[in-house]
C-alpha cells in the first residue's frame, strides 16, 4: 500500500471501506486490525452529510471525522497513516480508474467507489486479498458484475451463520423413569447420564417427553447444576393472575418473574404474546411495589427528522410507535384510564432509544419493543442504563427487520441474544405460536 509495513507482512489484506460500514459500526476500522485500509474520498463526502444529524448516524459520522482528524497529526492521509493501537494502515484515496467500467454512470457515488476499488486492484498486485467491504447488497452485486471482490461486514455476527439461532429451550425424548425421577425430587442433576452429550445453558429450559408413546412429560429449567421442575412454581403464576397459553409463554413467565434474571429477551411471530406478558408482569411488579415505574422505548427509524417534525409533546410524538403497548392496555382494561393514570403518576415513562443516553433507571422495568430494529450500540446503550433493582425486557421478531444493511443475523437483538446466552443474568425464549387469528398464523409462518 503506502506503508513499509505491508512490504514486511505479505499476509496483510487490503480492505476498501464503504460508507454503510462506517455508519453501521463506528468501530469497524478497529475491528479490521492487522490489515491495510483505504477509505475512498467520496465516502467522506457521504459521511459529511450525516454529521449534523441527531441519533446514532450523526454520532457515528462525527466519531469518524474526529478519528481521521486525529490521524492527521501522525501523518498524511493521502500517503497513508499507521495506527499502532489497532495495527492498521489507513489511507484516503481519490484516484479512480474507469477502465472496464463503461456501463456505470460516474455521477453516482457507488459507482465512484467501484472505480476507486478498480484503481486499487490494478495498482496493488502485491496483495493476495483486496476487497470492498460494504453492507450495501446492491453495491456488492454491482461489484460482482464487473469482476471486483466485495464482502459483507460481519465483525459482530460472524459466529451466527445459520438458522440454528438459540431458541431458549430444548426438547428430549427419555425413558418414563427419568420423568418420574424428576417429579419425585422436583429436579434432575445435570450430571445425569442422559445429559452427557447435551450442552444446557444457564436458565435454558428443557422439555422431557416419554419415549413410550404416552403423554407423560415435564418442563424444567437449568439453575446452577440442576434442572428444576417448573410446575413447582405454578402458585407464583396464579398469584400474578397471568395465564400461560403454551409452554413457551410459561417459559417466558418464569424468566419475567425471576428477580435474579435482570435481562430477558423474547422473540417470535406477531401475536405470540411477547408484549402482553412483558406488560402484565411489569404491571404486577408495580402493583406489588417491587418496581416504581415502567419505561417503554423502541427504536425509531429516521428519528433525527421525522420525530422532531411531529406535533405535540414527546409522549404524543411517540404515540404512533407505542400502539402495541396501548392496544394491550385497552384489550386488558377496556379503556386507557389506567394507562393515563399511571402516566400522570410518573409510573409510565416513554423514551425513544435515541433519548436514553445519560439516563439511569433504578427500580424500573425497561421494555424495548421492536428491538430487532435496534443496532448493537443502541441496545448496549439502553442495557448499560439499567440500575439497581431494575429489569430490562427486549422484544422483537427477527424475521421483520426494517433497518437498512441489517438482517436476522446482524440486527442488535440477535447479537445480544447470541453473545449473552451463556450468562446467568440473562434468559431467552423464542415464541413460535401466535394467537391473533388462523390467517395471521398461516401468513407469519409461510410468507
Amino acid at each position: 500500500m503506502v506503508n513499509s509495513l505491508s512490504d514486511r507482512d505479505t499476509k496483510r489484506k487490503l480492505f476498501i471501506i464503504d460508507t454503510s460500514v462506517l455508519l453501521y459500526d463506528k468501530n469497524a476500522l478497529f475491528n479490521l486490525g492487522g490489515n491495510d485500509i483505504v477509505i475512498p474520498l467520496v465516502v467522506l463526502e457521504e459521511i459529511d452529510k450525516f454529521k449534523t444529524r441527531e441519533g446514532i448516524l450523526g454520532e457515528y459520522a462525527r466519531f469518524i471525522n474526529r478519528f481521521l482528524d486525529d490521524l492527521r497529526k501522525l501523518g498524511s492521509l493521502h500517503e497513508g497513516v499507521y495506527h499502532e493501537p489497532h495495527d492498521i494502515n489507513i489511507k484516503v484515496m481519490s484516484e479512480v480508474n474507469w477502465d472496464g467500467l463503461n456501463g456505470l454512470d460516474l455521477k453516482y457515488n457507488d459507482n465512484i467507489i467501484i472505480a476507486t476499488v478498480n484503481s486499487i486492484v490494478k495498482n496493488n498486485s502485491e496483495y493476495d486479498h483486496i476487497a470492498l467491504i460494504t453492507k450495501d447488497i446492491n453495491l456488492r452485486v454491482k461489484c460482482d458484475a464487473v469482476g471486483i471482490r466485495s464482502d459483507d461486514y460481519n465483525a459482530d455476527y460472524k459466529f451466527i451463520e445459520s438458522d440454528n439461532l438459540y431458541p431458549g429451550f430444548k426438547e428430549m425424548t427419555v425413558d418414563p423413569d427419568i420423568i418420574n425421577k424428576a417429579y419425585s425430587g422436583n429436579h434432575l442433576k445435570l450430571s445425569e447420564e442422559i445429559f452427557d452429550d447435551i450442552h444446557i445453558l444457564e436458565n435454558e429450559f428443557v422439555v422431557l417427553k416419554a419415549n413410550n408413546g404416552s403423554n407423560q412429560s415435564c418442563l424444567l429449567k437449568r439453575k446452577d447444576k440442576n434442572l428444576v421442575i417448573l410446575e413447582s412454581k405454578q402458585d407464583l403464576y396464579r398469584m400474578s393472575s397471568i395465564e400461560a397459553k403454551n409452554k413457551e409463554q410459561l417459559f417466558a413467565l418464569e424468566l419475567l418473574l425471576d428477580e435474579e434474571i435482570p435481562l430477558v429477551t423474547l422473540t417470535g411471530i406477531p401475536g405470540s404474546g411477547k408484549t402482553y406478558l412483558a406488560l402484565m408482569t411489569s404491571l404486577k411488579a408495580i402493583e406489588k411495589e417491587e418496581k416504581k415505574r415502567i419505561i417503554f422505548t423502541r427504536p425509531i427509524q429516521t428519528v433525527g427528522k421525522d420525530l422532531g417534525y411531529l406535533p405535540g409533546t414527546l409522549n404524543e410524538k411517540m404515540s404512533p410507535w407505542l400502539a402495541p403497548i396501548v392496544d394491550n392496555f385497552r384489550n386488558q382494561f377496556g379503556d386507557l384510564m389506567y394507562f393515563e393514570l399511571m402516566m400522570e403518576k410518573g409510573q409510565i415513562d416513554v423514551a425513544p432509544l435515541s433519548y436514553i443516553r445519560g439516563r439511569s433507571f433504578n427500580d424500573s422495568v425497561i421494555i424495548v419493543d421492536e428491538a430487532q430494529n435496534a443496532t448493537v450500540h443502541e441496545l448496549k446503550t439502553v442495557i448499560t442504563r439499567t440500575g439497581k433493582n431494575s429489569k430490562i425486557i427486549l422484544l422483537g421478531d427477527i424475521d421483520q427487520v426494517d433497518l437498512a444493511y441489517v438482517n436476522k443475523f446482524s440486527n442488535g437483538l440477535t447479537i445480544v441474544i447470541e453473545k449473552l446466552k451463556e450468562e446467568k443474568v440473562t434468559g431467552h425464549v423464542n415464541f413460535t405460536k401466535g394467537y391473533r387469528s388462523e390467517l395471521a398464523n398461516i401468513v407469519a409462518n409461510k410468507l
